[in-house]
């Protein structure tokens, strides 16, 4: 989900985003092999570039070459890498996700390191990072282990890296600075993973570095046919609902071609380059405004700013929509939607979305809070419920209440089964784990649930 200031990408939310995920990308036109020599070349080939401590660093990797990447549109496929071959995840993985294992427990460590050697060897890749790169170390080492554990899944792999490369774009990154990101992770993880790092498993790495950098680039180029790297939005309506979420309506400067379910990476104008992903809690409208409710985190930067300082008149930027919880609109089957917290913006605009396409489906809300005071929505929800029989909306609430009590997912359970229903999960992290399992148990199959965390993906996978 993306209703909070959660990210997943490289370099923004790396995030989102996020993702999340920056979305500023290349021509497409970049390095189609990373990585030149073979295994039996590599003492050859290494270069002398600067290193942080020359006296214990790594030894840097084999120096980029420049290539041809595969036509956009076609197929995504993992390239071959010259003297590497060709990833292969049945063989690959076990090295990659032994590394992961050692790395893991050192990751501030690994990812300090990484961005020491990108930078004295780079410099001229600082200016695509934030000021600040605390939070950024964090995010941009979740989505490694993200995309490297997800290595043996090309479906989801594809989908989550083609998110990130576009959302790379809006931070400038290019096709030719994924070189300098491979090399600097491969020195990384040599320094670091000194029980499972081998000639095999470098290989393995070198190829998936080679697989996961041209999916992004290729996205990249693809999106760039298309839509801009970003969109300015202007702040028309601030509303605060509580003492820390606001409902705030911007009006971009061209359309924005989004669909309902899905969500944007937002930049504010006091943070540059950090960028944070919330969900659309509306579907398009013919004014081409766009609605986000947004919720002020414990040391979060865009969500404060948004929530305490934006006003109306002030200018943010946005990047290009993502999300596949979308409704499907060719089905018969009733939407069963769970919505925590902010994660009710998404469920929201999923019912303006069945209801502008007037065909009438039973849809049923689950509306989960801590308290009563906290279903700051509630009231616009049960108006849309007053206009549309077919529209269902029960409040759960952790706290005494006039509905149901308990966690959102319990009462799911008490109120199925569901077998004719797809679900639609929107929330924190733990409730969309939980709310899988919830909905798998009450008949909903895997296949058949929408949401935009790859927790909850592998909930649903066991």
């Amino acid at each position: 989900m993306a209703t909070t200031s959660a990210d997943n990408g490289l370099p923004r939310e790396t995030a989102g985003g996020p993702p999340s995920a920056g979305r500023d990308g290349g021509d497409g036109g970049g390095e189609w092999s990373w990585f030149a020599p073979g295994e039996g070349e590599r003492s050859a080939a290494r270069s002398s570039r600067p290193d942080p401590d020359p006296g214990s660093g790594p030894t840097p990797a084999p120096a980029p070459v420049t290539g041809r990447r595969p036509e956009s549109g076609s197929e995504p496929d993992f390239p071959a890498n010259p003297g590497y071959g060709k990833l292969d995840p049945s063989h690959d993985v076990a090295l990659i996700r032994r590394t992961l294992d050692e790395i893991e427990p050192i990751s501030q460590a690994v990812t300090s390191y990484f961005y020491a050697l990108l930078f004295v060897r780079h410099p001229e890749l600082r200016a695509l990072f934030p000021a600040a790169m605390d939070a950024q170390r964090d995010r941009l080492f979740r989505a490694l282990l993200t995309a490297a554990r997800l290595i043996d899944d090309s479906r989801v792999l594809v989908e989550y890296l083609s998110h990130l490369g576009r959302g790379h774009r809006k931070y400038g990154t290019r096709p030719e600075h994924y070189p300098a990101v491979g090399e600097c992770l491969i020195d990384a993880l040599t320094r670091y993973a000194v029980n499972s790092w081998d000639e095999q498993t470098e290989a393995a790495w070198v190829r998936a570095y080679t697989a996961i950098s041209q999916v992004m680039i290729d996205a990249a180029a693809e999106d760039e046919r298309h839509a801009p790297a970003w969109w300015h939005a202007e702040v028309v309506s601030h509303e605060m609902r509580t003492s820390d979420i606001a409902v705030i309506t911007v009006r971009p400067d061209h359309p924005y071609p989004f669909r309902a379910g899905q969500y944007a990476s937002v930049e504010t104008p006091w943070w540059p380059k950090v960028w944070r992903n919330y969900s659309l809690a509306c579907a398009p409208r013919p004014d081409g405004l766009l609605v986000f409710h947004v919720k002020a985190v414990p040391a979060g930067w865009v969500s404060t700013a948004l929530v305490h300082r934006a006003r109306p008149g002030d200018v943010l930027r946005l990047g290009s929509p993502a999300g596949t919880m979308t409704v499907n609109h060719s089905s018969d089957n009733g939407l069963l939607c769970l919505g925590g917290s902010t994660g009710i913006a998404p469920i929201k605009a999923l019912v303006e979305d069945v209801v502008g396409h007037g065909r009438a489906r039973p849809v049923e809300v689950f509306y989960g809070a801590r308290s009563d005071q906290d279903l700051y929505d509630l009231e616009s929800l049960r108006e849309l419920e007053l206009r549309h029989r077919w529209l269902t909306v029960r409040p759960v609430v952790e706290g005494p209440a006039d509905g149901l009590v308990g966690r959102l997912p319990d009462a799911v359970r008490q109120c199925g089964p569901w077998h004719s229903y797809d679900g639609y999960l929107s929330g924190p992290p733990g409730m969309i784990r939980s709310g899988v399992e919830a909905l798998v148990g009450s008949g909903i199959p895997a296949h058949r649930i929408r949401h935009d965390s790859l927790d909850g993906q592998a909930a649903a996978r066991g």
